[in-house]
Formats: C-alpha cells, sequence, structure tokens
C-alpha cells in the first residue's frame, strides 16, 4: 500500500498535510480515478482539521497550490509529488510520521461525504446544525438508502431497486450494483472485499462468528496499469472449501464443494478497509451449510403460509415479517486480569475460583450510573459509534445486575439483518474492550455464582402491509377483522405446545448449562406466559366466546400529587418464563448470549408456519376458521403459565401437564433428528431429514469440544498453578486436587473412546457438571487458604471489581 509521509514539527507536536487533490478538467481526473482524490477547499478543511484532531493529531492550516505535477503546502513544510498517484516525500522537517494512504483518504472521504449532505452551500447553517447533532459518518458505512441512492443513481437505478430482493437475480442489475459498490468503497477508503458467512459450530468459539476470504478489488490492466474493478457475478456468487467447517458429515475432503450466494435481504456493510457481502453458504448438494440458510426458509415458509392463513381472514396480505430485537449482555473484566485466567482466555468461562466477600447481594450493579472512573463507559460509547456507523441502531446501554455485567440492545428489525448486525455487535465489542485495557466475555456463564448473561430474543410478526399481528388494537384497526388476533395465537399457542422440545433444543448452547433455571434466566420448561387478561379471554374464546379483544389497562398511581398518573399494562411482567407476551412481541428470555440467533428464529418461525399452515389446512377442509381456533385453543392452551417458573415445584407440575421439560442440553440437541421434527421441518421446505442430522451431529461434537477443552484448561491450572501455589504456602487438600485432576484426565479417555456423537456428550456432561464441579471446591477452598502473594491465578475479587480498580 502507498504511504503518505508527513513532517512533524517536534517542537511545536504540528502536523501540516498536503492537499490531495485531482484537477478540476476530465483528463487529469481520469488519471486520479484509482485513489478517488477529492478537491478539499477551505471550509472543508476546517472540518479535516476536526477530524485529525480527533487521531491526535494537531493539523495546521496553510494555502494549497497547484504547481504542474507538484502539490505545494503553503507553509513550505512539505512537497508533494502526486502526478501518478505515488505520494513522494521531498522536503521534511524534524522526525517523520506516517499515515496510510487508506486512513488519509478516509479523513478526505468523511469530510466529503459531510459536506454534500450537511453543507450543500456554505450558506446551509439548519442543514450544517442538524449534521452537528449527528455523528460524522453515521450510517454511511452500510449500503442501502441515501447512501446507496448517491451511488446507485450514477448508473440510472436507486436504492429502491435493493428494496426488492430479485434484482440478485439479474446479472445486469448486479452489475450496477457492484460499479456503485466500488465507487462508495473507494469513497470511504476501502479497496477490499468477502462474502460473509455463518458456520455452524461457532458458538462460544469463533471471533465475530463468521467465515471470509478477503481479496482485493485491484486489477491491471494489459498495459500494466492498476484499478479497481468488482462484477456483478462475482458479487452474486462465491465458492469455497465446505469440507473444513463443521458439516456433521455433508461434506469430505474428497466431496469438499461449497457455495455461497450473496444474501439480498441483508445489506452490504464495510468496515475498515473492506466491504461485507453477506452470503447464504450451501454444499454442493444444495445442503445448507450454515446458520442463516435455514432462517431464509423458515421466514418464507412463515411468510407464504401466514399470507395464505391472512387471505382466508379476508385480509389483504401480499407476506409476511419477522422482527426481532436482542438484547446482548456480557462482561468486562481487567484485561490484565484476564491474561491471568487461561480458562477465560481459551473457553471463556472459569472453571475454578473462590468468590469473594462481595457479589450482587446489594444489586448495587443493576442499572447503575456508569462511571468515567474506569474504561467501561467510554468502550460502550465508542462500541455504539461503530454500531452507528454502521448503521445499527445500538439504543441502549446500561449495567446489569452481575458486577462488571453490562447490556446494550438495538431498536428492533428484520430477524435475518438483526442476525448479522448482532454477530458484528458481538465482533465489535470484543475489539473495543481489547482497546480500552478490558476482556468482553460473551459466555452465558463465566462466573459461579453470579448472574449469567443472555439474549432475549423479542420475537414478532407482522404483514407487508404493516399489520402487527401481536398487537390486538394495530392489528384491528389495519385488518377491521377481530378474528385474526385469536386465530393467530390459536396458531401459536399450539406450535409452542407440540414444539417445545425444538425451542429448549435451539437454546441448548454448552454455556447455557450453567444458566438456565436461576440467575435471571427462565427454567428448561418450555411454557408461555400471557397474563391472566389475555387467558382468561382466549379461554373464553376456545368455549364460543367473542373475538374480540381489547387489552386492559389500569392507571398507576404514585400517590404525591406533583406525580402524574401514569397509564400502565393491566399485566404484570414474569421474568420467570421462557417465553411471555410483553405487548406486540414474545421474548424468548432463555437464548444464550453467545448464540449466533439463526436457529432460535428458525425454529419459532418454523413452528408459526406450521401452525399457520394447520388451520388453514383444516379451513379447506371444510372446517371454518373460528372453530379451528377455538380448538386448537381447547387442546393446547395447557403450555400457558402465568405463574412463578422458579418455584421448585412447578417443574414437576408441568410434567404431569404434560409441558416439555429438558433438564439436560445434551438430551435437547439428541431431539433435533426426532421423527416429528424431521416432519415438520421437512414439511415446511425449512431442512431435510439429512440437513437435521447433520445438525443433531454439529450440536453435540461442538458441546464435547468445548467441555474438552474446558477439562483440559482445568487440568494445566492445576498442575501449573493450583498445586505449585498450595505446595509453596502449603495450604489445601493437595492430594484430593491431584487425585480430581486424575479422574479428570480418566473421564476424558472414556468421552473419547466413547462410540458415538451422543455418547460422547452424555459423558461429557457428566464431566462437566459432576466431575469437574467436585474438583472446583477442593481447588476453591485451597485458594480461600492461599495468600493473595503466593496465588498466581487472577482472582474473582479482582476481575469483577472494575470500580474498585485504579486506571
Amino acid at each position: 500500500m502507498n504511504t503518505f509521509n508527513v513532517s512533524v514539527d517536534g517542537t511545536n507536536e504540528r502536523i501540516v498535510v498536503a492537499d490531495i487533490t485531482f484537477a478540476p478538467d476530465e483528463a487529469e481526473a481520469t488519471k486520479w480515478a484509482a485513489h478517488r482524490g477529492h478537491v478539499v477547499e477551505a471550509h472543508v478543511l476546517k472540518l479535516l482539521k476536526s477530524e485529525l484532531s480527533t487521531e491526535g493529531f494537531n493539523v495546521e492550516e496553510g494555502k494549497f497550490a497547484q504547481q504542474d505535477d507538484l502539490f505545494v503546502c503553503g507553509t513550505d513544510d512539505i512537497v508533494v509529488s502526486d502526478h501518478e498517484g505515488n505520494a513522494t516525500l521531498v522536503e521534511v522537517k524534524s522526525t517523520m510520521k506516517t499515515i496510510t494512504w487508506s486512513l488519509l483518504l478516509q479523513w478526505f472521504c468523511q469530510v466529503q461525504t459531510y459536506l454534500t449532505r450537511a453543507v450543500a452551500s456554505p450558506s446551509s447553517p439548519a442543514k450544517t446544525t442538524t449534521e452537528t447533532i449527528v455523528g460524522p459518518g453515521y450510517g454511511q458505512n452500510v449500503f442501502r438508502g441515501a447512501v446507496a441512492d448517491g451511488y446507485l443513481s450514477k448508473y440510472g437505478e436507486s436504492a429502491k431497486m435493493l428494496d426488492d430482493p430479485s434484482w440478485a437475480k439479474d446479472v445486469k442489475k448486479a452489475d450496477v450494483v457492484a460499479k456503485a459498490l466500488v465507487d462508495w468503497a473507494l469513497d470511504r477508503g476501502a479497496t477490499v472485499f468477502c462474502h460473509c458467512f455463518q458456520p455452524m459450530g461457532a458458538c462460544g468459539v469463533r471471533h465475530g462468528q463468521v467465515g471470509m476470504v478477503q481479496m482485493s478489488m485491484l486489477e491491471f490492466g494489459p498495459d500494466g496499469k492498476p484499478y479497481y474493478e468488482l462484477e456483478g457475478k462475482t458479487i452474486l456468487k462465491g465458492e469455497t472449501d465446505g469440507s473444513s467447517f463443521p458439516n456433521g458429515g455433508m461434506r469430505a475432503t474428497h466431496t469438499a464443494g461449497g457455495y455461497l450466494a450473496l444474501d439480498p435481504v441483508s445489506p452490504v456493510f464495510l468496515r475498515e478497509d473492506t466491504i461485507f457481502l453477506p452470503a447464504c453458504f450451501v454444499a454442493y448438494t444444495g445442503q445448507a451449510l450454515d446458520e442463516k440458510t435455514p432462517l431464509h426458509r423458515a421466514v418464507q415458509a412463515m411468510s407464504t403460509e401466514g399470507a395464505r392463513l391472512m387471505k382466508k381472514l379476508g385480509v389483504e396480505c401480499t407476506g409476511m415479517v419477522n422482527n426481532i430485537g436482542l438484547e446482548q449482555e456480557f462482561f468486562l473484566v481487567p484485561r490484565e486480569e484476564y491474561y491471568m485466567r487461561p480458562d477465560l482466555q481459551l473457553t471463556g468461562r472459569s472453571v475454578m475460583g473462590a468468590f469473594p466477600a462481595r457479589g450482587q447481594e446489594m444489586s448495587d450493579h443493576y442499572m447503575g450510573p456508569p462511571t468515567t472512573s474506569t474504561p467501561a463507559l467510554e468502550a460502550m460509547r465508542e462500541i455504539q459509534d461503530e454500531c452507528f456507523k454502521l448503521g445499527i441502531p445500538l439504543k441502549t446501554r446500561h449495567r446489569e445486575v452481575a458486577p462488571n455485567q453490562y447490556e446494550m440492545a438495538p431498536l428492533f428489525g428484520n430477524a435475518i439483518v438483526q442476525t448479522d448486525q448482532n454477530l458484528m455487535v458481538m465482533q465489535i465489542v470484543e475489539e473495543v474492550a481489547a482497546k480500552y485495557g478490558l476482556a468482553a466475555l460473551l459466555h452465558e456463564k463465566p462466573f459461579a455464582e453470579i448472574n449469567g448473561s443472555g439474549k432475549h430474543n423479542n420475537w414478532s410478526l407482522s404483514t407487508n402491509e404493516g399489520a402487527q399481528l401481536l398487537n390486538p388494537p394495530q392489528l384491528l384497526a389495519k385488518t377491521g377483522n377481530d378474528m385474526v388476533f385469536p386465530v393467530v395465537m390459536a396458531a401459536l399457542v399450539s406450535g409452542i405446545d407440540k414444539h417445545g422440545d425444538l425451542m429448549r433444543m435451539s437454546i441448548a448452547s454448552p454455556g447455557n448449562d450453567f444458566r438456565l433455571g436461576a440467575m435471571e434466566a427462565p427454567p428448561a420448561v418450555m411454557s408461555m406466559y400471557l397474563g391472566d387478561d389475555m387467558t382468561t379471554y382466549l379461554k373464553a374464546f376456545s368455549e364460543g366466546g367473542p373475538a374480540a379483544y381489547t387489552p386492559q389497562t389500569k392507571t398507576l398511581s404514585f400517590g404525591a400529587d406533583a406525580i402524574a398518573p401514569i397509564e400502565v399494562p393491566a399485566e404484570d411482567r414474569n421474568r420467570t418464563s421462557p417465553f411471555p407476551y410483553g405487548g406486540a412481541r414474545f421474548e424468548f428470555r432463555a437464548c444464550g448470549s453467545s448464540q449466533n440467533v439463526s436457529l432460535i428464529n428458525t425454529v419459532l418461525n418454523t413452528i408459526a408456519a406450521e401452525g399457520f399452515k394447520t388451520i388453514s389446512d383444516r379451513v379447506d377442509a371444510g372446517e371454518s376458521v373460528d372453530a379451528v381456533a377455538r380448538d386448537l385453543l381447547s387442546k393446547h392452551m395447557r403450555v400457558v403459565f402465568n405463574g412463578n417458573g422458579y418455584d421448585p415445584a412447578w417443574p414437576e407440575k408441568a410434567v404431569e401437564l404434560g409441558i416439555w421439560r429438558i433438564d439436560s442440553g445434551v438430551e435437547a440437541m439428541k431431539r433435533f433428528n426426532d421423527t416429528k421434527n424431521v416432519e415438520l421441518f421437512e414439511k415446511m421446505g425449512v431442512l431435510t431429514g439429512e440437513e437435521c442430522e447433520a445438525r443433531r451431529a454439529v450440536l453435540l461434537e461442538h458441546y464435547v469440544g468445548t467441555v474438552e477443552m474446558e477439562a483440559k484448561v482445568m487440568c494445566d491450572m492445576i498442575r501449573q498453578h493450583v498445586l505449585p501455589c498450595c505446595n509453596d504456602a502449603g495450604v489445601g487438600d493437595r492430594r484430593a486436587i491431584q487425585k480430581g485432576m486424575e479422574r479428570i484426565e480418566k473421564s476424558l479417555k472414556e468421552v473419547e473412546e466413547a462410540e458415538d456423537e451422543a455418547a460422547k456428550a452424555t459423558l461429557a456432561r457428566e464431566l462437566r457438571l459432576d466431575t469437574m464441579i467436585k474438583v472446583r471446591e477442593a481447588c476453591d477452598a485451597a485458594e480461600k487458604e492461599c495468600p493473595p502473594a503466593k496465588w498466581t491465578l487472577g482472582t474473582y475479587e479482582n476481575l469483577l471489581f472494575l470500580d474498585t480498580h485504579e486506571f
């Protein structure tokens, strides 16, 4: 890459930047096409100065002039020859500092974009004021809307073309998009592209949970001159090795073909020097090798069957959309302490650690004001800033219940887009945290004895015409038919009652082993909460009552005249249910924080699709739509539980009622390819039987691999830290610890020798939740006895309380 050298006055800490321009005439501009130069005028330079200042540079403004092929800074500190696009330092003062061409170009382009959007003429203060309020570059790194429109219009198209995914089936339109993408990318300082896809088995181990091969857009002409190009056919399709990713036996070294197809639903985005093309990943056989393709199929099935059902209800509907909103929880811990914990580095959770005198018992961390005395607030600010540039509306940030636990959540949106964006949020969280001397832990249970982290999946459905299926007043206003809501609820209630095992399977991440059933996570009983008001209404409807439903509200008084009363829902919130109704949406609260939610929403949309299909099929067979809905509700309302999910008596009672309860995540994974589940997925066109079998294998292999890493790192920590520390300090039951380590190693061997994935996973779960926990108790007891100066591992006390650290 070319570099642009600037001089630094060592005395005044001053940088002078030469003007990178091209002449206004077409011939000269062509010479600069490869570098996308911009003319920078005086008022733009002031903005550029601000941009550079934020990077720690002090910029001196000078008059810039063009002299033939030389671009001369008026202060004579630098003279740069740039006729062929090569930056060459001619004259310098003092020490040297190097800025990459790409970074310099980004600064210029941000200013140019700002100028174009906000300062169409120097005399437009109102627009300037508006843009000043909004952060620089926000929304500029995602190719959609106004950003895309500005580049597509050059080729006779508009951003509206991108709203219809069918453009990806037209090579000519794809060529237009590709040209526009090149212009946009180069204006943003990017010269590289890639297809980015979601391989299976990535949860908790793969950074970003995506795969890609980054390729330069640089080409060389017959005359050897470089230029940047991207063709439509290149963005539409890619090819890679399908056998080296977890695939459950669908690929092998001698049958390794894997293919990528652009996902036109999820917008192209840009980071650093690369544009990312969201893509689906399938085998040569067409079998899905990724998480995204089944989600697309499930959303399509839900949309098709939903539209079919709406037409039987007399409602205009061309299709449906699944919207989700994801509440991302994570921990931020001091990085120097993180480096003293091999378990956190290699597995994301602590396999041992004595609990300190203080935990979360005072609830003092929950929603407390973020403090400026630690880097956590600054890190979250930068996380939001990075997301805003990508068009990700990461609206909220706050402290969570456990010490050093935080949550950030975006505005809801299309499930496919939101899933892509959530994976990027998790990646940004990890990367930004490191810049501030922190380590981000996305694991569901990085620490014992305090809350784990989840990712509440707020799930809703709407028609393409804007009718929200789970918002009764709005739905009635849009459709004029009070029968729609109870029919939709009948489909969902019956589906969750029948397929609660699949819901439990979808959230069976390795980290959820330690989280479900307490500490802010609902139990492993797949019930749903509707509240007494809606439950009473649906029961009455199932018994022949009216279809009309008006959610009740109540006025809440604060008991003080100065405080105005407010109107609130008649229903309270139930945080112990795995799937509570929360007004216009259901909240799947059991999802794990490290999970890719594609599988979760694949299951929910498939369940909804089948529910809609069941009703439509019965109506086609001669039954009335209201009779079918009443019948389904009368048979399946048992799945509704409005009580305390943490009540120790509830799980047994749920089993008596016939509600799905699967305590073991491994047992839930094994049910992926049960006959009824294969029939469901095949009937709805979401997964074939072979794909179900493969995904079951991947889930089990992933679980086993996770436990193996945890067990091995525990043995390493005992051998390299715990026993030497105990010997040095003369504390702890060293014999018990030694014997425990040997039991772990013996159990590991048994896992490795088991006959198949299911047997391995069963043994691995026993090792993890029995043997390792007992050995941990001995290690933690030794740590409590050991003087801090002699303990070589990072402690919970030092990991968990950022507010007590000195930074």
